[in-house]
């Protein structure tokens, strides 16, 4: 929409009024954000327990589309709407870690396998659990049909696409 407003209502036809899509996952838990990269020639890079929740959640996200829970509809739906994620940790103790320590990792992770752009979330919950014996990560994603930005503000600029045009072109 150049130029134009960006009501944020949805990405499709308003008229088109469809059921939400809801996928559940249990994934393992992610490691805390201390535990998740390392320094190697003095850059900051994954470490193997960051890199190994993310091959696990890919190869959860691949067996569930050979398994028909996740089809091409399905990732279409959610490539195509607005989401909302639920996110609940279940720890082994309730003070060790921080509730939002493996949150942008899920996030990522969930996303990059799905082909879903993470910036579509608009709505996040997260809940803390205990297991002490089987800690884990319950995720919930719905597709979101109707969701309103702040109706006081107005996007006046281009697309993203058009503003990189315009730094380009500086």
């Amino acid at each position: 929409m150049a130029g134009g407003a960006v009501s944020g209502v949805k990405r499709s036809d308003p008229a088109e009024q469809r059921d939400p899509v809801m996928l559940r996952f249990t994934l393992p838990l992610p490691p805390g954000v201390n535990n998740q990269y390392v320094t190697v020639n003095r850059r900051r890079v994954l470490s193997g327990p960051a890199k190994a929740f993310k091959r696990d959640v890919a190869k959860l996200i691949e067996r569930a589309r050979l398994d028909n829970v996740v089809t091409p509809a399905t990732e279409r739906a959610l490539k195509d709407a607005f989401l909302g994620v639920y996110l609940t940790f279940f720890f082994e103790t309730p003070n060790r870690r921080d509730l939002d320590g493996g949150l942008k990792i899920a996030l990522d992770a969930l996303c990059t396998a799905l082909g879903v752009d993470d910036r579509m979330v608009v709505d996040l919950h997260l809940t803390k659990r205990i297991d002490p014996l089987h800690p884990h990560l319950d995720v919930e994603l719905e597709t979101i049909a109707t969701w309103s930005f702040d109706r006081s503000y107005v996007y006046l600029g281009g697309t993203e696409s058009e503003n990189e045009g315009d730094e380009r072109e500086n």
